[in-house]
């Protein structure tokens, strides 16, 4: 992965990805200002919807370059290194984080969350997300420590998600909205901890070929990998947990959806167009032309299929919203 002839020395590395050498001054600012712009354009992006606005924030933040420097700073083992690029990050998620609170803060009352893809989609990560992220940790920092693959930066900082998973924290915690905050949070530690144990691995075998005999026996190594499999499982538990509950979720559905199709199988012309789960609610969407068979049966139907403790509703295309009943209620 690391040929001689493309191989960036550690001296590149450091200029590339630690904000404190050279000209430090004009690295830190060009950081806070792409930072800050791809902060703003995350969080309009994230609440108009827009992938492509979104997609655009990814490219233009910077938050991977400490991130990246953490790796380099555990993998050379240089005194502070780590530290001074940890604190970059952790400054910068609270700025982007409490630019999304703002604008979250002024949120109609109206304003569904959930019905928004943009937060919904970044509210409950999977193992899956994880997965990615550190298959786009090891291109970004193979691309980092190489000159002929550079290119492929952008498509990296487009696979790994950091500024809008922070952006929808912001934007969460503004509405009021804590539990879904947290799962947006969890997706930015999981990229976080990607990029960092994959940037660290391969940065180690580059500094490998460099570094004293006297520092490859040093044990200190050993420790870095054993905190960085450490915080992997920390972050991976609760996301192995949240795989399991979507696939739950997902039989769940099906046999809602299948129990729903064969109420409403005897209505002329009507079809059920969503099931979806919001919190406890079983929300069943139904085309209709007209009329609906009593939805206590629909209820009854669903008794054994589901929990008890889910309340049902039905939403209709002429507008009405049915609180059909809870399963296992009275």
């Amino acid at each position: 992965m690391l040929p001689d002839s493309q191989r960036k020395t550690i001296d590149e590395l450091s200029g590339d990805l630690d904000l404190t050498t050279g000209d430090g001054a004009a690295k830190r600012s060009a950081f806070w200002t792409m930072l800050t712009l791809s902060a703003l354009v995350a969080t309009a992006g994230v609440l108009s919807d827009s992938t492509a606005t979104v997609i655009g924030a990814m490219i233009i933040a910077p938050l991977s370059t400490p991130i990246m420097g953490i790796a380099l700073g555990l993998a050379t083992r240089e005194s502070g290194a780590a530290a001074r690029s940890g604190r970059y990050v952790v400054a910068g998620a609270v700025v982007v984080i409490t630019i999304g609170a703002v604008f979250g803060w002024g949120l109609p009352g109206t304003f569904e969350l959930l019905d928004n893809s943009q937060i919904s989609g970044r509210t409950s990560p999977d193992f899956l997300d994880m997965v990615a992220a550190i298959a786009t940790g090891f291109a970004g920092a193979v691309a980092l420590a190489r000159r002929d693959v550079g290119a492929v930066l952008p498509g990296v900082a487009i696979a790994i998600s950091l500024v809008p998973p922070l952006a929808v924290v912001g934007v969460c915690l503004g509405d009021g909205a804590p539990t879904l905050a947290l799962g947006a949070l969890l997706l930015f530690l999981s990229n976080l901890i990607a990029l960092v144990l994959a940037g660290t691995l391969v940065f180690s075998a580059l500094t490998f070929t460099v570094l004293s005999e006297q520092t490859r026996a040093d044990h200190s190594r050993r420790k870095t990998y054993l905190s960085l499999a450490l915080l992997t499982l920390l972050v991976a538990v609760p996301l192995l947990a949240n795989t399991a509950a979507n696939l739950y979720l997902s039989v769940l559905r099906g046999r809602a959806e299948q129990t729903a199709k064969q109420w409403i199988e005897a209505t002329p012309a009507a079809s059920v167009s969503s099931v979806d789960f919001t919190g406890i609610d079983l929300v069943i969407g139904v085309q209709t032309p007209g009329s609906l068979p009593p939805v206590d049966e629909l209820v009854t139907d669903l008794e054994g299929q589901l929990p008890n403790g889910v309340d049902v509703v039905v939403t209709t295309t002429l507008g009405e919203r049915i609180e059909a009943g809870t399963l296992g209620g009275e």
